[in-house]
Parts: structure tokens; sequence; C-alpha cells
């Protein structure tokens, strides 16, 4: 018991945090296509590219690559973790290009809980416990007021890209959730990244890849793939080891809290009376998620 609750504690922290380093990826790399023109689809090669090179880098340092399994199961693994990145950003990216930001956020991060829910069901042939039914409602109700706008036309194709994405996502969650001997979650995400950028290299190279050398894109590139991607998703797999797949998949509904939060901040955007009781709702879902079981 006494090794059992701190492992959860650190877990749920781990989960937590990932969601907020992911929160300030959109705003990163709304910033970093502004200023340096880029193309949604090289933005996202950019965030797993970068990511990948520095957690590889840091795992070359501090000794990390050595050991690393060589197994079939290992490979697969990666390759499958790779997929699945340039799957999420690929159709998440296509989503906000067809429809918006707002609505591709929504559908994609509140689909996905619901999607591992019906996964799960399938798979147990057991039905959710009546805590994570209440969460799960409480998350997509969060959501919809969060980022709910009066009179917003939704893009049927921006939609279905967007629960696409939710699909990858929620994969993800599912294969990661089973752990590989050997295979620690900071290399799954460094080669898992390095394996989804170079999927997503030759689509990013025909829409345009160069950045103006200026300290402050620079600075933007290296933010956006070290802190929401190769931080966020070493924490993410790290708690995923100790947590409920669904319960993972609703802490990532915190990307889009803090994201409005930071837009809220940084670019000046206000929330209304509606959005505001959205973020209570949400974190009202995350609360019962992370403290029933």
């Amino acid at each position: 018991m006494s090794v059992a609750v701190p492992t959860r504690a650190r877990s749920s922290a781990a989960l937590v945090l990932a969601g907020v380093l992911w929160g300030t990826g959109g705003l990163a790399g709304s910033l970093l296509a502004s200023r340096a023109g880029l193309h949604p689809l090289s933005v996202a090669a950019y965030r797993l590219l970068i990511g990948g090179v520095i957690a590889t880098g840091y795992l070359w340092l501090t000794g990390g690559l050595r050991g690393l399994p060589r197994t079939p199961q290992a490979r697969r693994r990666l390759l499958a973790v790779g997929g699945l990145f340039a799957l999420f950003q690929t159709s998440y990216f296509a989503s906000v290009s067809l429809s918006s930001v707002s609505v591709a956020t929504m559908t994609t991060i509140g689909s996905a809980p619901v999607l591992l829910a019906v996964a799960t069901v399938v798979k147990t042939r057991r039905l959710p416990g009546a805590w994570t039914a209440v969460s799960l409602a409480g998350s997509l109700a969060g959501l919809a007021l969060l980022q709910w706008t009066p009179g917003q036309e939704v893009d049927v194709a921006g939609v279905l890209f967007a629960l696409l994405a939710a699909a990858g996502f929620a994969a993800l969650t599912l294969v990661t959730a089973t752990r590989v001997e050997g295979l620690d979650p900071l290399p799954t995400t460094a080669f898992g990244c390095l394996i989804g950028g170079a999927a997503l290299t030759p689509a990013a190279l025909w829409f345009g890849m160069a950045v103006p050398l200026q300290a402050d894109v620079l600075a933007l590139v290296v933010y956006f793939g070290v802190v929401p991607t190769a931080l966020a998703y070493a924490a993410y797999f790290r708690g995923l080891e100790s947590a409920h797949p669904v319960l993972a998949a609703l802490s990532a509904l915190l990307e889009p809290l803090t994201a409005a939060l930071l837009s809220m901040a940084v670019l000046g955007e206000r929330l209304g009376a509606v959005g505001w009781c959205g973020a209570v709702v949400l974190i009202a879902a995350l609360a019962v998620a992370y403290t029933k079981p």
C-alpha cells in the first residue's frame, strides 16, 4: 500500500504535466506558422523531427541508447508509435486547415476518450463504471462549452479528419498501455517521433519547410520540438504505465484548457461566460477521473 499510492500519484502528476505541456504546443505552433510562413503539415513535421532529435540526443548523452531491445516486438512497437504519431498529427492539422482550431481540437480531444471507452467495452465486454461515465460526459460537456462559438459553420471534412486524429490518438494510448520489455517511454517517444516525422517529411517538403534564420523563429522551432513534444509525450507514456487508458486520454483534455488560457494571456483572447463555465466543468470532470476508481 505504501508503494502503490506514491506510484499512482506520480503517474497522475505525469499525465497532468503532459496535458499542460501539450497545451503550450498550440500557441507555439500557431506563432511558428505565422512568423515562418509554414504550412500546418510542415509545422507538424518540425514538431516530430525536432522532438525526436532532441530526445535521441539526450538518450545518447546519458547512455540511454545502450541496451535497447532489438527484438521484433520492439521494432513493431516503434513502427506503430511512429505511424500513429504521423496519423494523429497529419489528421489533426488537416482538420484545422479545413475547419478551425476550436472545432478540430474539440472534436479530436473530446472524441478520444469516447473511442477508448468504446474500445474498452468491446475488449472487456463490460460496461464502463459510473464514475468513468460521469467523467466522460463532463469532459465532453466542458469541452463543448469551452470552445463552442455561436454561429460558427462546421466543415464536415474537417470534422471527419478530427475524428481520424482522435482514432489515432486513442490507438496510440492503447498500444503504449502495454510495456515492451526493455523499451522505456523516452526511447519510445524519441524513435516514434523520428519515424513519424520522417513519414511526414515528403509532404512537408512539398509544402515548404524553409524558415527564416531569426532568433525568435529558431527559438520557437526548438521549443515546439522539445517542450510540447519530447517532454510531453515522455511524461504521458511514463504516467500511462500505471493508469487506466481512459484516464490517460482524459488527461489530454487539459490541452485545450491550457491552450485557451495561454491564448487569453498572450494573444489577448477572452473567454465568455459560457467558456468559463466549460472550464469549470472540464476541471471538475478531470478531478472525478483522478480521484474516483
